[in-house]
């Protein structure tokens, strides 16, 4: 049998689908001219002409170089290396990173052939490059995604001086525009701090001035990260030029301030930050909490509660009455969960009223109050307001004092559902809290309808989790059962150096919690003055997991490792 002879101007892949019968050498050579013509690659030309299907290209490709096949529609985008290749390349090479693992990246092309593009990609990351062959026509479209996402930062900041942030009024803007802020460099600098803040999922950004060093450092997933130490020379410019923006007292230095100010990345996505100065003995140290919205509208299956605690939540939110308190730490994603209930009560038949300090996430069809101490207007008297204003459901962003302890339980006794948060450690503990600020046993008993306890655990990343052998004694020594350690599950911990996806081993957080209905045994307990353990005790006698338990289910399932949960919960 004859071997035919190709033309050598005919690429890889031209080449590879004449010699399988799937275009004949006339129609590789013209396809290949148009594309050198209109300087876009051979497989676009190939699939636009309708000669072939980009999936029959993309699995001829592999079977006959022999590099895996992927569908692109079974990518999760939350999980791509975005910033592995530059939008630019990514466009110019067609080629889209899809995973790093050690030195190793990759890639998602539609002609692995094209070694000149292999080559770029290699030079720009400094990896070795795995290619993995896709088909065309979805690759464009990912493509696009991926370095819309990447040029977020971009797009977002060069706008004009005022980087894309919309002010909160407007004598924030008239403030702005008569203060002599117009180092072009501190406003980029800025504007690639709150960017790539987002685009890690920081919740907060701390800007720190020291004697001889100025830092800024991000919360990702609950840790602080030291990201960056410009020149010390910047921090008041930096200092000042927040202030504005945030509508703060650029002129007052000497005491804290606080101030609002929102990023709009796109006509559907802003992004708002509470932002918070305070004098330190070498300048003002300004910390800025990121919220976004779309965080309050995850839904109570998003936040990590197990099918028979979002039943007891549930069940508890949707009485016409009672109080329903959710109680843990700072940063243990209270506020969420809350926001989380007040999505699903919000109806154009309910008339629900807030009072937070302050207001974190604005929540349309709710009536949202900002207390203010200084001018009067504390939780008490905005509950006070409310009970005036015909409310179905009222939430209390805290209850700090016996005053506002007392009005919530009437407000909860005379026909409405409150929804409010106290700091303590675990459910039991809460009931005993309010027995402490003075609020009368019988007045617990007959309100309180559940408590919600919860903590925030880091998730481990789910590409670069790794399995652990754990010996038996130490997973009983941390709260595992005799009969749970059947075999049945597989531990798993933190891959320390990490993924281009993660944060040394860890993506994201998740909740753990301890959802505690007050029944009637609960509610004789407290009648009778019973101590916390009383409860406690009471609690498990009912089957409500405590917070350790929790954690450790989230341990089995695969989502955390044992460290984290003993480092959030309490034995």
């Amino acid at each position: 049998m004859a071997t035919t002879i190709l033309p050598n101007k005919l690429g890889g892949l031209a080449r590879m689908l004449v010699q399988e019968n799937l275009l004949t050498e006339d129609e590789a050579t013209s396809l290949q001219t148009q594309a050198n013509t209109q300087h876009i690659p051979f497989v676009k030309q190939l699939v636009s002409s309708n000669k072939l299907s980009a999936d029959r290209v993309a699995v001829a490709a592999s079977n006959a170089f022999g590099f895996p096949f992927l569908d692109l529609d079974a990518l999760d985008a939350d999980y791509l290396p975005t910033k592995a290749i530059d939008a630019k390349l990514m466009r110019s090479s067609y080629v889209m990173a899809l995973q790093g693992r050690g030195n190793t990246l990759f890639v998602a092309m539609s002609d692995p052939t094209n070694l000149h593009v292999l080559d770029d990609v290699k030079f720009q990351t400094g990896m070795t490059l795995s290619p993995v062959v896709v088909e065309d026509d979805k690759l464009g479209k990912w493509i696009e995604r991926v370095a819309e996402s990447s040029e977020t930062t971009l797009q977002a900041i060069a706008v004009d001086d005022e980087f894309g942030l919309d002010l909160e009024n407007e004598e924030a803007k008239e403030e702005t525009s008569s203060v002599e802020i117009d180092d072009a460099p501190v406003v980029r600098y800025i504007q690639k701090v709150l960017i790539d803040a987002i685009n890690m999922g920081a919740s907060d950004i701390h800007f720190e001035p020291y004697e001889k060093f100025y830092r800024i450092r991000y919360r990702v997933d609950g840790i602080l990260r030291e990201m960056a130490q410009p020149p010390l020379a910047i921090k008041e410019k930096m200092a000042s030029r927040i202030k504005v923006i945030s509508n703060m007292d650029i002129s007052e230095k000497r005491v804290p301030q606080d101030g609002r100010m929102k990023l709009v990345l796109s006509k559907t996505r802003h992004i708002d930050f509470r932002v918070s100065s305070l004098p330190m003995i070498h300048g003002e140290k300004i910390v800025m909490r990121i919220l976004d919205p779309s965080s309050a509208k995850l839904g109570i299956e998003a936040l990590g509660y197990e099918p028979d605690q979002k039943e007891a939540l549930l069940n508890a939110i949707s009485r016409p009455y009672g109080l329903v308190l959710v109680t843990g730490p700072t940063g243990s994603g209270k506020t969420v969960s809350l926001y989380s209930c007040l999505n699903l009560l919000n109806d154009p038949g309910v008339n629900i009223s807030t009072a937070e300090d302050p207001a974190e996430i604005p929540l349309a069809g709710i009536n949202q109050v900002n207390v203010n101490d200084k001018q009067g207007l504390t939780f008490a008297a905005a509950l006070r307001s409310f009970l005036r204003q015909d409310p179905d459901i009222i939430m209390i962003g805290e209850i700090r004092d016996l005053e506002t302890a007392d009005m919530a339980i009437k407000a909860a006794s005379t026909g409405h559902m409150v929804l409010s948060t106290l700091h303590t450690n675990d459910a039991p503990s809460t009931l005993t809290r309010l027995m402490n600020m003075g609020v009368a046993p019988f007045n617990i008993a007959s309100a309180v309808s559940l408590i919600t306890a919860q903590r925030l655990a880091r998730r481990l990343c789910p590409s670069c989790k790794v399995p652990l052998d754990v010996p038996k004694e130490a997973l009983l020594g941390v709260g595992f059962k005799e009969e749970e350690l059947d075999g049945s599950w597989q531990l798993f911990g933190p891959n320390e150096n990490g993924c281009d996806l993660c944060n040394h081993g860890y993506k994201g957080r998740v909740g753990i919690y301890q959802v505690m209905p007050i029944t009637e045994e609960m509610s004789r307990i407290i009648l009778r003055n019973g101590t916390v353990h009383d409860l406690a005790d009471q609690a498990r006698i009912e089957g409500v997991r405590d917070l350790r338990q929790s954690g450790l289910l989230k341990v089995k399932q695969g989502l955390t490792s044992i460290a984290e949960v003993e480092s959030v919960t309490n034995e």
